[in-house]
């Protein structure tokens, strides 16, 4: 059944004999652990072990891959259990199922959601028919019977997809308290935090203003005075990491970054907590605190994470209506060469400091970020991401890097994912995409095919587990 609704030679070549070389190093890599280093989902899913409420809940409503596609067609939001601003929302998970069951096979056709989709319902869920208008109902009674029964509780299916760690991200101001419970518990599953202070030291965050409020409390220091707010950065970074963080992120508009005097930096900061810095001033302030952060890494060891390229919440009907994360988040250009440039040197040189570097702008791959990866030892490239997380995107990114960056200076593949079935998939994919390009290589005389299965287990296992110290 799942040979004949997914394809074993999915993704390879066409070409039959660079068919049989990827098969063969897929092979040797494919039943390796899962390294899941940067993502979000939900740690409480995981200390409280609960099953899954319902299968609209689980693939529809917290992704938005799947939601921005159906609303691109003219399908509201709250009709895929999506609540506005006030609450509103359809309350009923099998009619969500329905309109999503009736445009999948369509709206979804060749892309990464459709592979990621096919791989949960088919792989995971055992499925046996396609979902479409007519199945829709049989394969919902389907799913919300498994997720009743054991097998499919999160941390059952943690450990059968054989994670050997998974990472989710919270704000720098979280209480952590389902990490702290997971940590004392018996289970053996691995689930760690990540430390994302974007709320605290982006003054344009929506939530800066009551973070960095609730980082005095959490603190004892006063965010008022620039010596203080850093030190209580550093409070919460240990707090982190001692829950059991390996890893910082930060989600910013650009990699701009900057350094200012103290005073500068006494004034922006006064200026942001009483709201009156212009753009100007909070893109400097920002630009700051990346390199601040980068010294804090260089102190505490932990790696540095740096997301950039997004337009923020494009759409602002739908951000005033459904708030942040909605799916209207817009790839754009950015300069990494000059924005990086103040960071670099003053930490990059360093060895010990870890810089992983993400973009959603594609043409930097070859001229900005694989020559920057190629010279500075501190950092290193991350994997395609967002909307670039789909066989095309890994392929380019192979094809742009390699030459000037080697697969050395990249980190593996990480998933991002909020959708928990989906993370199988992504990884299989990446395997075979990895196992495609190495494939070529080989039968270009370019490398061994010892070498590419050699290549091949590090870009799955061994560099993401190395890069983010796990």
């Amino acid at each position: 059944m799942t040979s004949e609704l997914l394809h074993p030679d999915r993704l390879f070549p066409v070409e039959p004999a660079v068919r049989q070389v990827a098969r063969e190093i897929y092979q040797t890599i494919k039943a390796l652990p899962i390294i899941s280093p940067h993502g979000h989902t939900e740690a409480r899913w995981f200390a409280e072990n609960l099953p899954f409420e319902n299968p609209s809940a689980l693939f529809i409503t917290p992704d938005h891959y799947v939601f921005r596609m159906l609303y691109s067609q003219g399908i509201p939001m709250e009709n895929l259990g999506v609540p506005d601003a006030s609450g509103a929302t359809e309350l009923n998970p099998r009619k969500i199922w329905h309109t999503f069951a009736q445009h999948y096979q369509q709206l979804y056709r060749a892309t990464p959601t459709r592979l990621w989709i096919d791989h949960a319902l088919h792989e995971v869920l055992r499925v046996s028919h396609s979902l479409n208008a007519t199945t829709a109902d049989q394969i919902y009674d389907e799913i919300s019977h498994k997720l009743s029964t054991p097998a499919f509780l999160p941390r059952t299916l943690f450990e059968r997809f054989n994670i050997e760690v998974l990472a989710t991200t919270e704000s720098a101001v979280d209480s952590l308290t389902y990490h702290q419970h997971l940590n004392q518990s018996e289970w053996k599953g691995r689930v760690i935090t990540t430390f994302r202070p974007d709320s605290v030291t982006n003054p344009e965050h929506p939530d800066f203003q009551q973070d960095m409020q609730k980082l005095a409390e959490l603190t004892g220091q006063d965010p008022h005075n620039w010596h203080q707010y850093l030190e209580a950065l550093r409070v919460r970074r240990r707090f982190f990491a001692e829950s059991g963080a390996t890893a910082t992120d930060h989600g910013f508009p650009t990699p701009y970054t900057t350094i200012l005097s103290e005073s500068q930096c006494q004034r922006f900061l006064t200026q942001a907590l009483e709201g009156t810095l212009s753009a100007g001033e909070a893109e400097q302030f920002r630009g700051h605190m990346l390199v601040e952060m980068a010294r804090m890494s260089l102190q505490d060891g932990l790696v540095m994470q740096l997301h950039t390229g997004s337009c923020r919440n494009h759409n602002a009907h739908v951000f005033d209506r459904f708030g942040m994360d909605k799916g209207c988040d817009i790839p754009r250009p950015v300069n990494f060469v000059e924005g990086l440039e103040p960071l670099l040197n003053d930490a990059g040189n360093h060895p010990e400091l870890t810089l992983i570097v993400f973009t959603l702008d594609e043409s930097t791959y070859s001229r900005e970020l694989a020559p920057l990866a190629g010279h500075y030892p501190a950092m290193k490239l991350g994997p395609p991401w967002w909307f670039h997380d789909s066989p095309e995107g890994m392929l380019r990114y192979r094809q742009q890097t390699t030459e000037t960056a080697g697969f050395y200076n990249t980190v593996g593949f990480n998933d991002d994912t909020r959708a928990f079935l989906s993370i199988p998939a992504r990884h299989d994919v990446a395997r075979r995409m990895d196992s495609r390009f190495l494939a070529d290589l080989v039968c270009e005389h370019r490398m061994t095919l010892d070498e590419a299965i050699e290549t091949a287990h590090d870009l799955t296992y061994r560099l993401p587990k190395e890069a983010y110290k796990l």
